[in-house]
């Protein structure tokens, strides 16, 4: 089976580091807020939790651990 460009774009992707991951993702989902209203929406919750940070009210989780947690969610959350 010959694998498509799609396919193909998400091999590579997967095969970066995860700060270059991170970064692709942001900018993937930067070009589809094409919508003003939700990209203020985001732009708020954004602003929301930075100042939570900075007041100490959250703090942070590392970007493999937070991936390695959500995987583990997803996988107990599909059928068998």
């Amino acid at each position: 089976m010959i694998a498509s460009p799609l396919e193909d774009i998400e091999a590579a992707a997967l095969q970066l580091a995860t700060a270059d991951r991170v970064h692709l993702a942001e900018r993937l989902l930067a070009s589809l807020a094409e919508d003003d209203e939700i990209l203020a929406a985001w732009q708020e919750e954004v602003e929301r939790r930075a100042d939570a940070f900075d007041r100490g009210e959250i703090g942070t989780v590392d970007v493999d651990e937070a991936i390695a947690k959500t995987r583990a969610r997803i996988a107990s959350h599909r059928p068998t």
